[in-house]
């Protein structure tokens, strides 16, 4: 550990990336700081229930020593998965046949909230680690490592910064020009509360578990979410200014169940009870990708992970358990003996994590394509049969 040996770790952004990151460094007694721009960890409502895999998510969370306070926060059954087509009719599901838990096994893949696994990690970081109401504006070189600066006014130094702030990262451009693509893909996202009263013909559909509903080049991703709430996403091919030129008021309930209306005409009214019963705002994402053959010169006191670094569409479900991977390969390398700089320590790791992420990526753009071609639905039956029949 000696190249990290008595200076201090500055990772930009909370999110499970910089979190996983911030645990293991503090295992192995290395001094870090995690500068958030959350007022608190309560401040915000936190996306879509994340799957954790046996390789990477679940593997960071094992060298996190957390494996046991994770079982005791995730949700059973919520891995399983209802495919539908847009009348709501079900044409594959593997509700019956799916065990509750099988850790261990290498298609086991555990929901958890969002929010619970930010708790996991929030609960065991030392006091004061996390530094809230740290937006992050700019940073500049200050001896052999960086100032940085933040909208409240306040400073810190480290002599190593690791971004983990996202796809729209302010601290990426500091190490590489090379920017994020439009994937050819918008997602409208809504959130249901009390679903069994608001949204019962859906929940009921959904059964504690996931669907997947495919029609006409569109379709719907919805998840069961803690507090009988449901969050849901229109997800369609469009132009990569839609949301701001669409003209909707993505406040106004009945305006957007207009919009579904018109964008999916073939669907059946089933489904208008996530946008009548959602609690507004609906949020349009537009995803992006970053390319898959980017490249850039390592320097020994920057370094990213998670989205910053791999910006991918989410159609393997891998963005958050690469940021995790990422995490556990960077604090290994940073933590090794077997390194003598930390210009070869970060170039190793960033070598191979942009090798490993770039085939996710690429996976992640084929199942855009597939998940939103004329026969959709005939492609996901056939890629869950044959995961079924690997099981």
């Amino acid at each position: 550990m000696k190249i990290i040996e008595n200076k201090q770790i500055a990772i930009v952004g909370g999110g499970p990336g910089g979190l996983t990151l911030a645990r293991l460094l503090q295992l192995k007694g290395v001094n870090v700081k995690l500068y958030e721009r959350d007022l608190n960890k309560n401040s915000r409502v936190i996306g879509s229930p994340l799957d954790m895999h046996e390789e990477s998510g679940l593997a960071a969370i094992r060298a996190a020593n957390l494996l046991e306070a994770f079982k005791k926060n995730y949700r059973p059954g919520a891995d399983r998965m209802v495919i539908a087509n847009e009348h709501a009719e079900i044409v594959y599901s593997d509700h019956d046949s799916k065990p509750e838990e099988d850790f261990g096994n290498e298609h086991f893949r555990p929901e958890i909230d969002r929010q619970a696994l930010r708790n996991l990690f929030l609960d065991v970081l030392q006091t004061e680690t996390v530094v809230w109401d740290s937006h992050f504006i700019s940073m500049e070189k200050q001896n052999d490592g960086w100032l940085l600066k933040f909208k409240n006014g306040t400073t810190a130094y480290a002599d190593l910064v690791i971004a983990a702030d996202g796809v729209n990262s302010k601290i990426r451009p500091y190490l590489t020009d090379i920017k994020a693509f439009y994937s050819g893909i918008t997602m409208l996202e809504g959130n249901v509360k009390g679903a069994k009263d608001n949204a019962p013909i859906i929940a009921k559909l959904l059964n504690g578990g996931k669907i997947m509903a495919f029609g006409n080049e569109k379709n719907l991703l919805l998840g069961q979410k803690e507090n009988e709430e449901i969050g849901f996403y229109a997800s369609f091919k469009t132009d990569e200014n839609w949301a701001s030129n669409s003209g909707l008021n993505f406040k106004d309930n009945i305006e957007i169940l207009n919009w579904f209306k018109t964008k999916y005409p073939e669907w059946n009214s089933i489904w208008y009870e996530l946008f009548e019963n959602t609690t507004a705002p609906f949020i349009p994402r537009s995803i992006y990708c970053m390319p898959t053959d980017q490249t850039w010169k390592t320097i020994s006191n920057l370094t990213l992970l998670g989205d910053a670094a791999h910006a991918m569409p989410p159609f393997a479900g891998e963005g958050a358990n690469m940021a995790m991977l990422d995490a556990l390969e960077l604090s290994e390398n940073l933590c090794s003996d077997k390194y003598v700089t930390l210009y070869e320590a970060i170039s190793t790791y960033e070598i191979n994590m942009r090798h490993r992420t770039a085939v996710i990526a690429q996976e992640s753009l084929q199942n855009g394509e597939l998940m939103h071609a004329v026969d959709a639905l005939q492609n996901m039956i056939k890629m869950l049969t044959i995961d079924f029949k690997q099981d």
